[in-house]
């Protein structure tokens, strides 16, 4: 560690030390000679010498003491080095904490988030949208070069370049199981009101919409589906419909759809005015179960298969409601959302030296504390007429 001066010149301030040592010999000068009777007749002898003395030690060390230090911090002092060589964890907001530090055994490593300010693990992180890229970028040039990195990073990265992060230094590139703070906001939102309109012959199917819709609720909620026959008129609020009735759709459903709705037809549903439909939904053999297309200002889907378990098995699977969701209400597209693990970072950038230590902060703290300490002093009840 090395300590440097940004504006040196300030450093001429310590002149004014004098000022205190001044203040205290002029001290001296409040002394006026009395003039008794009795002593005038006595003869005169020489007078003693005068030596120089300083009054009040403490008072006068401490005043010294604060003016130095205001010198100081004219000069802008910084403190070159002391940086800690310590291996870092870096963790971006969205990992699972527990499984990151059950994968890396680590006692001497620093842990802090991958958040703006890098705060340590054991306080929350920034809830603001940050670029992991530009953080590591941050992150890799406040370090210094010898530091080894560790970053736990959550399977799919939000806001990722275009191209690969390249960092001055080799990264210890870990992918841990998370969701990052655009799915948990997502996730966290009002669960949708899906409406279910369904034909006699499609009783059956309408179950299996409406334990979805339950299931989007939070728990503990007592939230119900508004499910009845398709001769029910639609809620005036209504966002999502689900239309289980073979045959043409009726003008008045249509109608609310181009308005902005989302429609979700049966398989047998007609909708003759749309011609191109887009797959929303794919089994594992790649074909399509749900199908959509942009209808007006609203949305609508179909299904390509019978809703019952022999056509469509994926009805009893646990994931059914989710799929269903991602389907009604698709993530907004994101180009710049990757996978983690095509996106370890690449060595080869540049460096940069590590910025000096700005000693001003504590060196206010001090000078106040000093001047709390000169102020007790100056008006302490056991000293004499103050200077």
């Amino acid at each position: 560690m090395s300590l440097a001066f940004l504006i040196p010149a300030a450093l001429a301030a310590l002149g004014a030390l004098l000022i205190p040592l001044a203040i205290h010999l002029a001290r001296r000068s409040e002394q006026r000679p009395t003039a008794f009777a009795a002593l005038r007749w006595l003869r005169q002898k020489p007078k003693p010498r005068h030596r120089i003395r300083f009054d009040e030690w403490p008072l006068l060390i401490v005043r010294l003491l604060l003016v130095a230090l205001m010198a100081l911090l004219l000069a802008r002092p910084v403190l070159h080095g002391g940086q800690s060589h310590a291996p870092y964890v870096a963790v971006a907001p969205g990992v699972d904490l527990a499984k990151a530090r059950a994968a890396l055994d680590s006692r001497q490593a620093r842990w802090h988030w991958l958040a703006p300010g890098f705060p340590d693990v054991e306080a929350m992180p920034d809830a603001a949208n940050a670029s992991l890229s530009s953080l590591l970028r941050e992150l890799d040039a406040s370090l210094p070069e010898d530091v080894a990195l560790t970053v736990f990073a959550p399977e799919r990265i939000d806001d990722a370049d275009g191209r690969r992060i390249v960092l001055s230094r080799k990264v210890d590139w870990r992918v841990v199981p998370g969701v990052t703070p655009a799915d948990a906001a997502r996730k966290a939102s009002a669960a949708p009101a899906l409406i279910v309109r369904h034909a006699a012959d499609r009783a059956t199917a309408a179950r299996y919409l409406r334990a979805a819709s339950l299931a989007w609720q939070p728990t503990g909620s007592n939230s119900k589906v508004d499910s009845a026959s398709t001769d029910q008129p639609l809620p005036l609020d209504a966002k999502q419909v689900a239309w289980l009735e073979a045959g043409d759709v009726p003008p008045q459903v249509r109608d609310w759809a181009r308005n902005g709705g989302t429609l979700l037809l049966d398989v047998d549903a007609k909708l003759a005015d749309v011609s191109t439909w887009t797959p929303l939904w794919r089994d594992e053999s790649g074909k399509t179960l749900i199908e959509g297309a942009a209808y007006g200002r609203g949305r609508v889907l179909r299904f390509t298969r019978v809703l019952v378990p022999r056509e469509m098995p994926q009805l009893l699977d646990a994931t059914f409601p989710q799929h269903l969701r991602d389907a009604l209400e698709p993530p907004a597209a994101s180009p710049s959302r990757v996978l983690s693990a095509e996106h370890t970072p690449l060595t080869g950038g540049p460096t940069f030296p590590i910025s000096p230590r700005d000693l001003q902060p504590w060196l206010a703290l001090l000078i106040a504390l000093v001047f709390v300490l000169e102020r007790w002093l100056a008006t302490s009840s056991r000293r004499a007429v103050a200077p």
